[in-house]
């Protein structure tokens, strides 16, 4: 018996900040795929769980709360540590600013950086005679420019201090996406050593992109 359902796409860098912090607690799930190419997230079946017609969306098989939807990753996360405590996710309550400092470092991923750069938006530059490719490019580049400016502070062996946290996993993603449009990150010392550790990581090992089960066979790790 598994703990929640989540309803998520391969190459989702939303989705993949639940998978590496279910990961991180051993929580377990059942994956539900949702194809953004194909517009799955679209269709009236999917609209009736998440109203934003987006990925991801977990849903609790847990009692008290079977059948509680949370449709946005942000939301998810901390509703996450708020009932999965055992394995941190936030600093210790006593310790306030390192708190915040998490919270800012997951907004400047989750609010600042990844909406202008998501599929929907992407459609509308193009449809718009825009180049979509470069302006995720320069989008992303700003959003871990100012990424780089806070966690130069903060980091530890990952970015705030020496444990894994919220930020953490709404950084890999955004970096995953930020290298696949060319983006250097030359540029972003601590970012880079930040991301070294998170790459060694088995739960962001697990979470990576190309080893999902619906990822296309020509794009799957060997």
């Amino acid at each position: 018996m598994t703990d929640y359902i989540l309803y998520a796409y391969f190459r989702s860098s939303c989705s993949a900040r639940l998978r590496i912090i279910l990961n991180l607690k051993n929580i377990s799930y059942d994956h539900i795929p949702i194809n953004l190419l194909k517009d799955e997230q679209l269709s009236a079946e999917h609209k009736a769980l998440n109203p934003s017609a987006s990925v991801p969306l977990l849903v609790s098989k847990r009692s008290p709360d079977e059948g509680f939807k949370i449709g946005q990753s942000v939301a998810a996360l901390e509703y996450l540590e708020e009932v999965h405590p055992e394995v941190p996710t936030l600093p210790a309550k006593s310790d306030a600013k390192s708190r915040a400092t998490v919270r800012v470092l997951c907004e400047i991923i989750a609010a600042d950086t990844q909406p202008v750069t998501n599929l929907r938006i992407m459609r509308r530059v193009r449809a718009l005679g825009g180049s979509a490719e470069e302006w995720n490019k320069e989008l992303m580049g700003e959003g871990l420019k100012a990424y780089e400016a806070v966690v130069k502070d903060s980091a530890g062996k990952y970015s705030v201090g020496d444990t894994v946290t919220m930020a953490d996993a709404c950084l890999m993603p955004a970096v995953w996406n930020a290298q696949r449009f060319g983006v250097d990150l030359a540029e972003f010392p601590t970012i880079s050593k930040v991301v070294k550790n998170l790459s060694e990581h088995p739960a962001v090992l697990k979470a990576d992109y190309f080893s999902q089960p619906d990822c296309p066979e020509e794009l799957r790790k060997k």
